[in-house]
């Protein structure tokens, strides 16, 4: 049965370009994105994965750490790392899983047997602390990651876990939020001093708590 948001994220053992890992404890206190590859050499995670180390710096700050996937056989990754650094500037950074068996693709439902019975489609987690898993996006393999909306994901999902917010749509961190429904507006008044605007009773506008 496929994962759904909410449920506790399948722990797992597997190779990686850094050695035998444990999911959980890779992960430790930390948040975590699991985020899928078709195979190896291919054009399009080339770029992905040169975009994700050089980003590795925000996702450091976050408390946040990645872990690739891709069902190729580990040797297959090394050489490709060596093309990941030569084409795109930046040297993988992450541990990168090899998926050989399905072991991980199948627990996590990576593989889309309408496309291709064999290869994984673009899938992210996002996971929590507390293991449960809090985002999942799924692109077909033909389409690039947008790696700006995930660090925009995970600043929305760390914000409104620490404070009884909601982001509206096109957030950006520092942006004015929404006050969450079961906030009464007495409550309203010692958990958000800087007040706030009600063009709606529904809709309170209050700016970013943590800013």
């Amino acid at each position: 049965m496929a994962l759904r948001l909410g449920d506790e994220a399948p722990n797992f053992t597997a190779e990686t370009t850094e050695g035998t890992i444990n999911f959980y404890d890779y992960l430790g206190d930390s948040w975590g994105i699991l985020f899928s590859h078709p195979k190896d050499f291919t054009p399009v995670c080339t770029t992905e994965l040169g975009e994700v180390a050089k980003l590795k710096p925000e996702f450091d700050k976050r408390n946040v750490k990645v872990l690739g996937l891709s069902v190729d056989e580990l040797g297959n990754h090394k050489g490709w790392a060596n093309d990941i650094e030569e084409t795109q500037g930046a040297k993988l950074n992450f541990p990168l899983i090899s998926d050989a068996d399905h072991k991980v693709s199948d627990l996590y439902d990576m593989i889309h047997p309408n496309a291709n019975d064999t290869l994984t489609v673009r899938s992210v987690f996002i996971i929590g602390p507390d293991k449960k898993v809090k985002l999942i996006i799924t692109y077909p393999a033909s389409t690039g990651r947008n790696f700006d909306e995930i660090l925009r994901v995970i600043d929305s999902l760390q914000l409104t876990a620490n404070y009884s917010v909601a982001t509206p749509v096109n957030w950006k961190d520092g942006d004015d939020v929404i006050i969450a429904g079961a906030v009464s507006d007495e409550d309203a008044k010692t958990k958000f001093p800087k007040g706030w605007k009600a063009p709606k009773p529904y809709l309170r506008i209050t700016p970013q708590p943590n800013k």
